[in-house]
């Protein structure tokens, strides 16, 4: 019990430091589901057909998207979620996973059950190297 007294500062920290590790597995299944990499997203864009859904602003989209991207603006997801063609998985892509987690959990709500997020967002499909479109 003296170890814990004298040492509340530092077991405070390693708690907050566990918490901080842990927040972005616990963000991503409250907001969006089912996460796939880089990989896993090229092959569904090539096996499946898959649609990307691109959720950032139309300026960010114009600077620079993924080849064959359908921009819808991650607050009018609700509005013109109906658009998106059935039938189709659909992974929502932003900067940097955050929005996208956000539109896809509203794509589900919506009644989308194969939606999936791009993890790491447009930095990380840049950081794998490969190709954006720009408008």
């Amino acid at each position: 019990m003296n170890f814990v007294t004298e040492n509340i500062f530092l077991i405070a920290i390693a708690c907050v430091s566990g918490a901080m590790l842990l927040w972005p597995v616990v963000n991503r299944g409250m907001a969006g589901g089912a996460a796939v990499g880089t990989l896993q997203a090229t092959r569904m864009i090539n096996d499946q057909n898959a649609l990307i859904l691109d959720v950032r602003t139309a300026a960010e989209f114009a600077a620079g998207h993924l080849p064959g991207a359908r921009n819808i603006p991650a607050d009018e997801i609700v509005k013109r979620g109906a658009e998106l063609p059935a039938g189709k998985p659909v992974i929502v892509v932003c900067a940097s996973g955050n929005r996208a987690g956000k539109a896809a959990a509203a794509l589900r709500t919506g009644g989308r059950q194969d939606v999936f997020c791009l993890d790491g967002g447009i930095a990380q499909w840049q950081q794998a190297g490969l190709p954006l479109v720009k408008k």
